[in-house]
C-alpha cells in the first residue's frame, strides 16, 4: 500500500525543482527498470504490479494497478516504475580530448533532447555538455525517450561558453552547425571533437558561436531546389553524428 506522502513525493519529481531538491528522477516501463541492475545507478524504490514481467523482483514494492495510475506520469501506465538517484557527474573538459562528443545549446524539447541522447549511445558519443537552460534530461519524458541510453551517456549541465573554453584550451577543436557553414561532404572534419547543436528555433546562441572552429552545413538536396528551412534538432544531430563516424571508418 502507498501512503499519500509516498504518492505526493514521486509525483512531484515529475518537476525539476523537486528533483533538484531530492536528487531523485523517476523511470517507468518494464525495459527501462530491468535494465537499472546493470546501469550501476543507485535506486531508492522499485514499483510492480502484478502484470510487469518483472513481479517478484528482489526488494521491489508490489502495488495495485489503481496505485500506479496515481504515480505514474504516463497516459497509459506501465507496470512498473522507479525511483533513482540522479548521478554526481563532474564536468571535466579532458573527457573531451581524443573522444567525439556533443554540446547543446539551450535545447528547450525533451523529446529531441532524449532522442539526441539516444543517437549519442548509438554512435559510441559518452558525453553530451548542455548549457544550464537546456531542457533537464531527468525529465520523464525525456527519460523515457532514450530507452535507456540515459545510463550509459553522461550529460554534464553548466555554462556551456565556460566548458566549450575549457575544452579548447585541452586542445579539443569545436564544430557549429550553423546555415552558414560549409557543406559538411565537402569539409575536411576530424575523429574527434565537439559537435554544437543549437536551440531549435534560434541555433547556436552569439556567444557560443565565437567559440567555434569549424562552421557545418548539412545541405538539402538538390542544392537549387527550395525545401524546408532546417532540420529537427534531433535528426541533424543524427546526420552529423554519422558523417563524422562514417569518415572515420574510411580512413
Amino acid at each position: 500500500m502507498l501512503f499519500k506522502n509516498e504518492i505526493k513525493y514521486i509525483k512531484g519529481l515529475s518537476e525539476r525543482t523537486a528533483r533538484t531538491d531530492y536528487g531523485r528522477f523517476v523511470v517507468e516501463g518494464d525495459k527501462m527498470v530491468g535494465e537499472l541492475s546493470g546501469a550501476g545507478l543507485e535506486v531508492e524504490n522499485i514499483y510492480l504490479t502484478e502484470r510487469s514481467r518483472l513481479f517478484g523482483m528482489e526488494g521491489a514494492v508490489t502495488i495495485t494497478e489503481k496505485e500506479m495510475e496515481r504515480i505514474s506520469g504516463l497516459r497509459t501506465p506501465s507496470s512498473a516504475l522507479a525511483v533513482v538517484h540522479i548521478p554526481k557527474r563532474k564536468f571535466v573538459p579532458q573527457c573531451a580530448k581524443g573522444e567525439l562528443v556533443l554540446a547543446l545549446d539551450d535545447l528547450q524539447d525533451p523529446g529531441n533532447l532524449g532522442t539526441i541522447i539516444r543517437i549519442a549511445d548509438w554512435y559510441g558519443i559518452r558525453h553530451i555538455f548542455c548549457s544550464a537552460h537546456t531542457v533537464d534530461c531527468y525529465n520523464p519524458k525525456c527519460v523515457q525517450a532514450t530507452m535507456g541510453a540515459l545510463y550509459r551517456v553522461e550529460v554534464h549541465y553548466g555554462d556551456l561558453p565556460t566548458m566549450l573554453k575549457e575544452a579548447k584550451e585541452a586542445g579539443v577543436a569545436i564544430y557549429g552547425t550553423l546555415l552558414d557553414g560549409e557543406n559538411i561532404y565537402e569539409k575536411k572534419i576530424t575523429e574527434s571533437g565537439i559537435i554544437i547543436i543549437g536551440n531549435e528555433g534560434k541555433g547556436i546562441s552569439a556567444e557560443v558561436e565565437k567559440l567555434v572552429d569549424t562552421r557545418l552545413f548539412l545541405p538539402s538536396w538538390p542544392a537549387d531546389c527550395r525545401s524546408s528551412e532546417s532540420l529537427n534538432a534531433a535528426v541533424a544531430t543524427a546526420v552529423v553524428c554519422a558523417e563524422f563516424r562514417r569518415r572515420q571508418i574510411m580512413r
